[in-house]
């Protein structure tokens, strides 16, 4: 079994008829920030559910530092903080920032815990709510709430269930901050989430599984490389003239060149930039471009591409 920071294998688990993971294997390794991606009844929650020992899987194994591991055991669990999706805030309505806080750093037996509670609460700006009830809390300073208390115990692994979901651009503009921050200082970290373009900007590597088996999983950017034959660029100019299109087909290293809106997209091999000779060309035609941009395609691109080739196969071989 390779060293990894967390590692299933086959991973199985079953509800009535319904295969909600089916022989799911995937590895996390320290330091980065895992992307756990798919559609809706993926099988995401359930995985991350027996990765924490809150269900127990039907078959299969977790590794955790290449140590077989239960999930029920205390030492494991405690080496992983949570933010759920849904916060049990019924549950603690009656409790003050504070004292939600003060629970959690009783339950792991945080040392100094007073002085880190504040020192959280004031750098995610909550030190002005310390003494509100939670039940009066805003989605955003819930959110940020749970990830302090994620972190209370110092773990070495951060698991988040939709971190950004339902939060305004403010929130999630910090929320992103605190996440990369966590990342800085060496953690782990785990991200289920179906905002791709938020997930895009600061995983490291990613798993897209879809009807409960791992499709894929590998650097965002190599993920989204598989997805793109070739590179293309826009180029917008004042007007395009006829014929112009001709002659950028006969440049050797332009693959495809068509009209769109008011200006022209040209497709090359995804190896070199050939910006410089895109620009050579057309000041050799006295055209000053006004924009020459690559096209970059995005993770949300490469995750419906893949789910749809993924689910095409499937039908196919029905």
């Amino acid at each position: 079994m390779d060293t990894h920071l967390i590692q299933t294998a086959g991973l199985s688990k079953r509800f009535g008829t319904q295969q909600a993971v089916d022989a799911l294997s995937l590895t996390i390794d320290k330091g980065e920030i895992y992307g756990f991606l798919g559609p809706n009844g993926a099988g995401k929650t359930t995985t991350l559910r027996m990765i924490l020992g809150l269900t127990k899987p039907d078959s299969g194994e977790i590794y955790y530092h290449g140590n077989l591991v239960n999930g029920t055991d205390p030492s494991y669990r405690a080496n992983i903080g949570v933010v759920p999706e849904k916060h049990p805030s019924g549950m603690w309505k009656w409790m003050t920032a504070v004292e939600y806080l003060q629970l959690f750093g009783n339950l792991f037996d945080v040392t100094a815990s007073t002085q880190k509670i504040n020192s959280m609460l004031d750098h995610l700006d909550l030190r002005a709510h310390k003494n509100k009830p939670i039940c009066k809390f805003s989605r955003g300073m819930m959110q940020k709430l749970s990830f302090a208390r994620a972190l209370i115990h110092d773990p070495e692994i951060l698991l988040l269930d939709e971190p950004i979901s339902g939060l305004d651009p403010f929130g999630i503009h910090q929320m992103r901050d605190l996440i990369i921050e966590q990342h800085r200082k060496g953690k782990t970290i785990i991200v289920s989430s179906h905002l791709l373009s938020e997930v895009e900007k600061f995983c490291t590597r990613i798993g897209i599984i879809h009807q409960g088996k791992m499709i894929t999983e590998n650097a965002t950017n190599k993920i989204i490389d598989s997805i793109i034959p070739t590179k293309n660029f826009r180029i917008e100019i004042d007007s395009i003239s006829d014929g112009l299109i001709g002659k950028f087909l006969e440049l050797p290293f332009i693959l495809d060149a068509k009209i769109d809106a008011s200006a022209i997209v040209v497709s090359v091999e995804k190896e070199g930039d050939y910006r410089k000779a895109i620009s050579s060309f057309l000041y050799d035609n006295g055209i000053s471009p006004l924009l020459i941009q690559e096209q970059v395609k995005t993770l949300e691109e490469a995750f419906l591409s893949i789910t749809s080739i993924q689910a095409n196969t499937h039908e196919e071989a029905k």
